[in-house]
C-alpha cells in the first residue's frame, strides 16, 4: 500500500526481505531494515505513524519502530504460511492479518491474538478496517466481498456478476459503502446495508490491485495490472485525464493528506511520485515528480509516511 504525507518519506518493502526508507528525492534514509523472515509480503503504518507492521513469508508479523528502524519485541506467531495483508484499526490498538494459510487473525499491539481466527479455504488478498473501526472487509482471489464484525461474525456477503472476483477494497469515510476492484478491471461501489451496486467505473483492462479514496471523497485512485494508475471523479463517475503509466503491473497507490501527491509502486521495482494537480490538468510533462529505483528487482510495496 502507499500514501504520501507532509514528510514525504517513503517506506518500501520487497521480496528480497528488506524494508527501506527514502526521501522524496530518492535518497535512502539510514540502513535497510532486515529480518530473518524471508520476503516481506505486506506492510501497514500505524495511525499515529510511529510503528510499521510487516508480514513475511515465514508466517510471522513483525512490529517496527519507524524512527529507529528496529524490531519491537519478538515476531508474532500464529500463521502457518505467508502473511499477505495487514491492517491497523483506526485507533491503532489492533492489527488484522490475512494469510495464505486461509486464516484472518486479530492481534493487540503486544502481539497477543484477541479473537479466534477466521478460517476459510484459499488465501486472503485484503483485509480493511472500516473508518469507524467497528467492522472489517475482506476479499480472496476468485471470491466475493465479506464484511465481518469486530468479533468475527459474518455480517454480509456482497457478490457481483458471474465469475466476479475481487482484488482490492476501499471504504467510504462514513463506512456506509465499499469500493471494490475486480479481476475484469471494473471498479464498483456497493451499499453496505443491503449489498446494492451503486456505481460502476470502467477503464482498466486488467485486474485492479489497489484503491485509495481522497479524504474529501471527490476522487478515487486505482492501480491495475494493466500498468496504469487512474484518477476517477466521483461527481461524474468518469476518469480524469490520461492514465499514469508504469512499465509493468502496478500493485499499490495512495495520496497525501493535503492532496498534492500520488505515490504508486509495482513489479517494475520503481516507486513513482506524481503531482496530483498536474494530473488533473493533464499536464503530462509535469506529472511525474520523481522515480525511485530499488534493488534487487522484486515486487514493491510502498508507504509514504504521513506525519
Amino acid at each position: 500500500m502507499a500514501c504520501v504525507g507532509k514528510s514525504r518519506s517513503v517506506i518500501s518493502a520487497s521480496d528480497d526481505g528488506s524494508i527501506r526508507q527514502w526521501t522524496r528525492n530518492g535518497k535512502t534514509i539510514g540502513q535497510p531494515w532486515r529480518s530473518d523472515g524471508g520476503g516481506v509480503k505486506s506492510i501497514a503504518v500505524s495511525p499515529d505513524e510511529t510503528m510499521l507492521a510487516s508480514g513475511s513469508t515465514d508466517g510471522r508479523i513483525r512490529l517496527w519502530d519507524i524512527k529507529d528502524g528496529r524490531i519491537v519485541g519478538k515476531p508474532w506467531e500464529g500463521h502457518s504460511n505467508s502473511v499477505t495483508c495487514v491492517d491497523w484499526s483506526p485507533d491503532g490498538q489492533e492489527i488484522a492479518s490475512g494469510s495464505q494459510d486461509g486464516t484472518i487473525r486479530r492481534w493487540n499491539r503486544t502481539g497477543q491474538q484477541i479473537a479466534p481466527p477466521i478460517q476459510v479455504e484459499g488465501w486472503w488478498l485484503t483485509v480493511k478496517h472500516s473508518p469507524q473501526g467497528d467492522k472489517f472487509a475482506t476479499c480472496r482471489p476468485g471470491d466475493i466481498i465479506r464484511v465481518w464484525s469486530k468479533n468475527g461474525e459474518l455480517l454480509i456477503e456482497i457478490s457481483g456478476p458471474d465469475d466476479y472476483s475481487v482484488y482490492s477494497l476501499c471504504w467510504s469515510m462514513d463506512g456506509s459503502c465499499i469500493f471494490s476492484g475486480s479481476g475484469d478491471g471494473v471498479i464498483r461501489k456497493w451499499r453496505l446495508i443491503d449489498g446494492e451496486e451503486l456505481v460502476v467505473l470502467r477503464g482498466h483492462t486488467e485486474f485492479v490491485t489497489s484503491l485509495c479514496l481522497t479524504l474529501d471523497e471527490c476522487y478515487l485512485l486505482s492501480a491495475s495490472a494493466d500498468s496504469s494508475v487512474r484518477i476517477w471523479n466521483l461527481g461524474t463517475n468518469n476518469p480524469v485525464g490520461e492514465p499514469l503509466r508504469h512499465d509493468d503491473q502496478v500493485w499499490t497507490v495512495s495520496m497525501s493528506h493535503d492532496r498534492r501527491y500520488i505515490a504508486s509502486g509495482g513489479v517494475d521495482t520503481r516507486i513513482y511520485l506524481w503531482d496530483f494537480e498536474a494530473a488533473l490538468k493533464q499536464s503530462s510533462n509535469q506529472v511525474c515528480l520523481n522515480m525511485i529505483l530499488t534493488f534487487p528487482p522484486s515486487l514493491i510495496l510502498a508507504y509514504i509516511e504521513c506525519t
